[in-house]
């Protein structure tokens, strides 16, 4: 096993810090010099400048000043620091607007947008494209050189969609390039035979829109696509401008579970993915949030199977939840530690300083309106600082796991967009984690897949709602079991294809049925006050939302329902299928059945856990290695006392003491540990 190098040659340690808007202050005498002192204080190493700085940069059309940043990046370098230097195109200036208004974004209802907000930009707009390729090519020409800049963060959260009519001629031409100029192939996969709604011309698509046509989910779904692929050659368009005069690392921040891009796909285009983190911590229900966020880091970690970066997380607290609420002492290092575990090479925060007004003037920062350090969040990130510039060895290193999720968004689209089931919500991402949490709560190394990607390694192989299925995904499928593999999917699986067309002859579509040994016929969508119960061995589970009523057609039944009018039909099978086996779960429980479940599927397959011992509750471990050391970062999620206990001696890394047998854990606590192979 193979560390990877570091993110930048020129940095080979963890980068810590984070979002730097000195061009806020440079009107207040003292400020950014104190920024500097309190910058060494608090252990931070790099800083993030520019993201919002084009104004500053280019204050009218063609005249441009950089003499801002040069003393920032100076400065930052004089004290010892680093810095991610960010292109400005998610926030364009008010004069480009009012001297381009067709930079504008139009809505879904064709109402041009006023200028305002971020990402307010027509992403095919020919102008708003060379006004940012020349503002890149600037930056790189500058700064593409100097030591002190390591990487190029492109733009900041890319989101959104433009409906004008160059968006209009763009997404033509995406379907024609598709559909190789067929209509006919169009309204095929359309199925737009339904209510008459046949295309005769290419100049009679328009994007999906509540004033026009939004019940073609075949249109939808391919407008979705066509925004991501608009977007990701947004991007390229950034990516190649600095190409032209810098060859360090680009990354851009990708956002929670956010359906607008295809970051599998973006993240192809970049050298390093990095990902933006505010997870709801201390909600009454806290494990399924933490998971969650765990889960999170392992699909951006998985996008390119190497380190990632955490490009923005808050020391204390966001200011855009509907509840803001502190982070309790300790949490923000076990935050921190659990992205390190999961592939982080970086932990940064947003922000460095608080912003004095506007709408993250209550946002957390490492330092706040205060102006000095004499508080608890300086001094906790000062102390996970310090604890970071002891990981060196943990650079680069990599994640070993068995267990893999798919993880499609064309997938989790068509569920969104299917008028059936729950209409309003059908809670895939909920579904997703509480699949998850077992494996997380046993500290167990995962990774998440694409339909397309390698499944050979896994042991075993997790879908939930896999609603949509390729016919190459099939044969994947059927290929995996047999030759030794464990599926697991859920109800809603094999219905439609990828173009949301269903799939005849029962559900699971094609040899899915085969493979899973079960035929589904009709699928039961509860009302919140509904349950059922389903009985599994000697213990009884509560089913909501959703119950399909299945018929096993080879399969062993493990579960059947004991309620309503199919009550003793199965709800839980086991297919043995060549040398693997496929498990089918019928319907949506609270978690205790899964829990239960993979408990023996895992010791079934021999999955191995992430560190040799017991977890107490609310005691999570994961890992990383480069081949000759296991590095397990262990962390207490609750707010009271708990332990674990390992069968073999490990080291502490930041006492150096040897661990063995158990060990207590306070509330909050994490622990870093290392094992010789």
């Amino acid at each position: 096993m193979k560390k990877h190098d570091p993110i930048s040659p020129l940095f080979p340690h963890f980068i810590y810090g984070g979002d730097y808007n000195p061009d806020q202050w440079l009107d207040t005498p003292g400020i950014i010099d104190e920024d500097m002192r309190l910058m060494k204080l608090s252990h931070c190493n790099t800083m993030t400048l520019g993201i919002f700085s084009w104004v500053r940069l280019e204050p009218e059309d063609g005249k441009y000043d950089f003499s801002y940043l040069d003393n920032m990046i100076a400065k930052i370098a004089e004290n010892g620091g680093k810095v991610i230097l960010s292109t400005p195109s998610g926030s364009k200036p008010a004069w480009m607007s009012e001297k381009y208004p067709e930079i504008l974004r139009t809505t879904e209802k064709q109402q041009k947008r006023l200028h305002g907000g971020r990402h307010d930009h027509c992403l095919t707009s020919p102008v708003y494209r060379r006004k940012v390729r020349e503002m890149n090519e600037r930056l790189a020409e500058r700064y593409g050189g100097n030591d002190a800049v390591i990487a190029w963060h492109i733009s900041n959260e890319y989101g959104g969609e433009c409906h004008c009519e160059l968006c209009q001629g763009a997404f033509r031409e995406w379907l024609k390039k598709k559909y190789g100029g067929s209509l006919d192939e169009l309204n095929k996969a359309y199925w737009a035979s339904f209510w008459s709604h046949t295309f005769t011309s290419w100049s009679q698509l328009h994007s999906p829109s509540s004033i026009g046509e939004n019940r073609i989910h075949g249109l939808s779904i391919d407008w979705a696509r066509f925004v991501s692929d608009q977007t990701i050659d947004f991007m390229k368009n950034e990516i190649k401008a600095l190409r032209k005069y810098s060859d360090k690392p680009v990354t851009t921040n990708f956002m929670r579970f956010y359906s607008g891009i295809d970051y599998r796909k973006m993240a192809k285009e970049l050298d390093v993915v990095s990902w933006d983190s505010y997870p709801h911590w201390h909600q009454n229900d806290e494990g399924d949030e933490y998971a969650g966020v765990a889960f999170d880091h392992d699909i951006f970690r998985s996008y390119k199977s190497k380190p990632f970066l955490l490009m923005e997380s808050t020391p204390s607290l966001p200011n855009w939840h509907d509840i803001n609420k502190l982070k309790r002492p300790g949490v923000n290092r076990l935050g921190a530690l659990q992205a390190v575990a999961h592939g982080a090479d970086s932990v940064q925060y947003f922000q460095f300083r608080k912003s004095r007004g506007c709408s993250e003037k209550f946002h957390g920062a490492i330092v706040d309106h205060c102006g000095h350090e004499n508080t608890r969040v300086f001094r906790e990130v000062a102390e996970l600082g310090k604890t970071l510039e002891g990981l060196d060895e943990v650079l680069g290193s990599v994640t070993e796991s068995e267990t893999a999720f798919l993880y499609e968004l064309d997938n989790r689209l068509l569920i969104d967009t299917a008028q059936g089931f729950n209409l309003k919500d059908k809670k895939y991402r909920e579904t997703c984690v509480r699949h998850y949490r077992p494996f997380w709560n046993r500290g167990i190394n995962v990774d998440v897949r694409g339909y397309e990607e390698d499944f050979s390694k896994y042991k075993l192989i997790i879908a939930p709602m896999m609603y949509m299925v390729t016919d190459a995904l099939i044969e994947k499928i059927e290929r995996f079991v047999r030759e030794g593999g464990i599926f697991v999917t859920t109800y809603m699986a094999g219905m439609v294809d990828e173009n949301d067309l269903c799939r005849l002859g029962g559900f699971p579509g094609g040899k899915l049925k085969e493979v899973f040994g079960i035929w589904n016929e009709e699928i039961d969508s509860l009302y919140p006050q509904d349950t059922n119960l389903v009985r599994i061995g000697e213990k009884e589970y509560t089913a909501v939302d959703y119950c399909e009523i299945i018929h096993a057609e080879g399969a062993q039944v493990l579960g059947t329902y004991e309620k309503d009018f199919y009550a003793g039909c199965p709800a839980l099978c086991c297919n043995s299928y060549g040398k693997g086996k496929a498990y089918y779960i019928a319907f949506r429980d609270k978690g205790e059945m899964l829990d239960d479940l993979y408990d023996g599927i895992i010791r079934e397959a021999g999955i191995k856990r992430s560190l040799d011992g017991t977890l107490g509750e609310g005691v999570v471990s994961h890992s990383r290695t480069d081949g000759e050391t296991d590095f397990v970062f262990v962390g207490n999620y609750r707010a009271s006392g708990s332990y674990f206990e390992t069968n073999k001696e490990y080291t502490d890394m930041e006492s150096g003491e040897k661990v063995l047998g158990r060990r207590e854990m306070k509330p909050y606590e994490s622990v870093i540990l290392k094992l010789k192979r």
